[in-house]
């Protein structure tokens, strides 16, 4: 039952409204694709590892096939030709361009493959490995007790992977659900991922298939020792999203944040190019079952969190027709929100409390992800308990999924494992406090709560229907989220971007979506 007592035609016309929005973008999506995105088909079919000058084996082909052919008919037009011609593997064609012994460049003008099979062994391998990784996920699952209390999600980033290590152990032993892996400063601006494990992150430690590998096995041990599942996160936005995602479903990571909106915000990467490559990566997370992290609570850094809530919602409500239109299941949907008004304001905690309830009910089987509070700290570490206590009681008592644990030490320095203890214990407190308080309590219909959480549903709905007259890609460039203006075209990556050839070939897709089809309907 509605405790908001929430317009239902009014969410359903936003949802359609998003729904327009995200198809709009869908047409450009299916006719072009990336770089990323063909450098991911490569890591597919098992393709690993550096030149003598670490330059990526995936980069290396795709790159010559750029600048000596058309990369237009897509990379597996080239790599079909070599292997049944070579009869060598994909990683020893790899090799073999890299070393000048063969060149792609000749099949270019060749008719549409036909030897596109000779790829599917390497693919099966590929997703059978990924398959694998999903069973043995789902096996921990089954054997660790369920929570209806939110999952306390804590952070490492020392930029060594291997004092990651150490403190996500020390945070899983103390309480912690989810670990996640803070990428070093500046790597989602990489259009290449680094290789093997590394030890001087700025901020952060580098994603790369052998620090998931590293943290992955780590974290499976200290789950036997506590008997219960510890989740793992890293990034896959940026530059080089579909890759880390390939990555992360190979070595079993768990959550990824990937967003169809935040690079294109914040870190300024073109939207075509981030469009297309999260279509592609929320694909590849839905076969592996990887629950997404979206970056709403992003917005909320720049603009005001009272003045622009409903930018929020109607993100939200974007991200998950983006979602949809991936086959991701509502499951998989890690819908992100975040707790930033400023605390001075009267009744504040009213306020977040109508915010967080409502989008609980709107998206009522989402995994969503709550974030604390970060803008408003200020330094001063009792305030911030006391904010963060807030935080927590918001979390529980509206049944968020995803509780990232804030710190006291927010706004002072990269938290040390005692900040992230006393984080933890002032959780677990208010877990067990509060826990049943949400389904306790109800809300009077003509209070504060609920006319503030009808407000913000108006302005989403007002918002979602002028992004859908106007596009989002006009929308973006008018600054509609976070006030920032964003061009079409402009923007990091953009020449990464191609139109597809009329032969353009791609049976990895083909095969995920078949199955994830499949899959849909079975579960209906």
């Amino acid at each position: 039952m509605s405790k908001l007592k929430l317009n239902k035609e009014l969410i359903k016309s936003c949802r359609q409204s998003a729904k327009q929005i995200a198809d709009d973008v869908q047409e450009m999506i299916n006719n072009h694709s990336t770089v990323t995105v063909e450098r991911t088909l490569l890591r597919l079919l098992g393709i690993d590892g550096t030149t003598k000058f670490q330059v990526p084996y995936v980069n290396l082909v795709v790159d010559h096939v750029l600048e000596h052919a058309n990369l237009a008919k897509g990379i597996l037009h080239y790599m079909s030709y070599a292997v049944h011609e070579h009869h060598q593997s994909p990683q020893e064609i790899s090799e073999g361009v890299a070393l000048g012994k063969i060149d792609l460049s000749i099949y270019k003008n060749q008719p549409k493959s036909p030897y596109l099979s000779v790829l599917k062994p390497y693919i099966d391998q590929t997703l059978s490995r990924i398959q694998e990784m999903k069973k043995v996920r789902k096996a921990w699952i089954n054997q660790t007790d369920q929570k209806t209390t939110p999952s306390k999600y804590v952070i490492v980033a020392t930029g060594n992977i291997y004092e990651d290590i150490k403190q996500a152990i020390s945070a899983a032993k103390k309480g912690a659900d989810i670990i996640a892996v803070i990428r070093s400063t500046g790597q989602s601006l990489l259009d290449y991922v680094p290789f093997g494990a590394t030890t001087e992150g700025f901020g952060g430690t580098y994603a790369t298939q052998e620090n998931f590998r590293l943290m992955r096995a780590a974290l499976d041990l200290v789950s036997k020792e506590e008997k219960r599942y510890i989740k793992l996160v890293n990034y896959a936005s940026g530059l080089c999203m579909p890759e880390i995602v390939a990555m992360g479903a190979i070595e079993r990571l768990d959550m990824m944040l990937n967003d169809s909106l935040y690079g294109i915000i914040f870190r300024d990467i073109n939207m075509k190019r981030t469009f297309i490559d999260q279509y592609f990566s929320r694909v590849l997370s839905a076969y592996s079952n990887i629950i997404i992290n979206t970056g709403e609570d992003n917005y909320l850094t720049t603009s005001d969190a009272f003045e622009h809530a409903h930018t929020v919602l109607a993100s939200q409500f974007i991200n998950e027709q983006f979602a949809k239109n991936a086959c991701m299941d509502e499951s998989l949907m890690g819908l992100g929100h975040a707790y930033e008004i400023d605390p001075n304001m009267e009744n504040s905690f009213l306020y977040e409390l109508a915010q967080a309830e409502m989008s609980r009910e709107i998206f009522p089987k989402a995994p969503l992800k709550y974030m604390p509070p970060t803008k408003h700290m200020t330094g001063d570490i009792f305030k911030g308990t006391v904010q963060n206590a807030l935080f927590n009681i918001t979390a529980v008592t509206t049944h968020q999924s995803i509780h990232l644990l804030g710190m006291m030490t927010e706004a002072i320095h990269t938290p040390f494992i005692s900040d992230r203890a006393l984080a933890l214990d002032n959780a677990a407190y208010i877990e067990k406090a509060f826990k049943d308080f949400g389904d306790e309590i109800e809300f009077n219909p003509n209070g504060k709560i609920v006319k503030r959480a009808h407000e913000v549903l108006n302005h989403a709905h007002e918002l979602l229907e002028t992004i859908k007259e106007e596009g989002l890609f006009t929308s973006l460039s008018l600054g509609r989220f976070a006030e920032i203006k964003r061009e079409a075209h402009r923007g990091k990556g953009l020449s990464g971007v191609f139109k597809k050839d009329q032969d353009y070939q791609n049976p990895i897709l083909d095969i995920l979506l078949e199955a994830l089809k499949e899959e849909n309907h079975d579960n209906k």
